[in-house]
């Protein structure tokens, strides 16, 4: 499935938002035939703020009724857009309209944010947690390996030594049989 992006566009005393996955899934739900991100009206909005309920909604086009705080050039909202006030002809040519200041051009879009490391970060940490976790195991079994080492040194001493107590018991048994057996030929 394509990642969503959210799209904005005002819509009268709203603006329309909408989470699809590309700008032409954006137009098609906002039933729009122009294109509206050419002719700078519709954008896409990266705020988390304004991007939860569409996100949540995709496809669906969320109506959000602006403020007189989201008309402002600042608001979060209204970042890119501005509200410009069209001044009728016969009052063009007046002293009062001529007298009206010009609108400000439009502010440069940002440059985009710098990419975050969490993904990278947590990668990172996934390794050096199972190289912890290995080195555990190794430490835990050449201790095992070590027990067993003093085990099997410990068995070796018991084998030789009841070697030992064996051999002399079959050395005496062996004497006593040939002693008997000298006896019995009578020798």
């Amino acid at each position: 499935m394509a990642k969503l992006k959210v799209y904005r566009t005002p819509a009268g005393f709203h603006d329309a938002y909408v989470a699809a996955p590309s700008q032409k899934a954006a137009l098609a739900a906002w039933g729009s035939d122009a294109n509206l991100f050419a002719r700078g009206l519709a954008e896409v909005v990266s705020d988390p703020e304004l991007t939860r309920e569409p996100l949540a909604h995709p496809g669906e086009v969320i109506r959000v009724a602006r403020t007189m705080a989201d008309t402002a050039e600042d608001s979060p909202r209204r970042k890119r857009h501005r509200v410009e006030t069209a001044v009728p002809r016969e009052e063009a040519s007046s002293p009062k309209a001529k007298a009206m200041p010009k609108p400000r051009p439009k502010p440069k879009p940002k440059s985009k944010p710098k990419p975050s490391r969490a993904g990278l970060d947590r990668a990172e940490a996934a390794i050096e947690a199972a190289e912890g976790h290995f080195a555990e195991e190794r430490a835990k079994l050449k201790r095992e390996e070590e027990a067993l080492a003093a085990r099997r040194r410990t068995l070796d001493k018991e084998q030789a030594s009841e070697r030992t107590r064996l051999d002399r018991a079959r050395i005496a048994a062996r004497d006593a049989y040939e002693a008997a057996l000298e006896e019995w030929r009578g020798e």
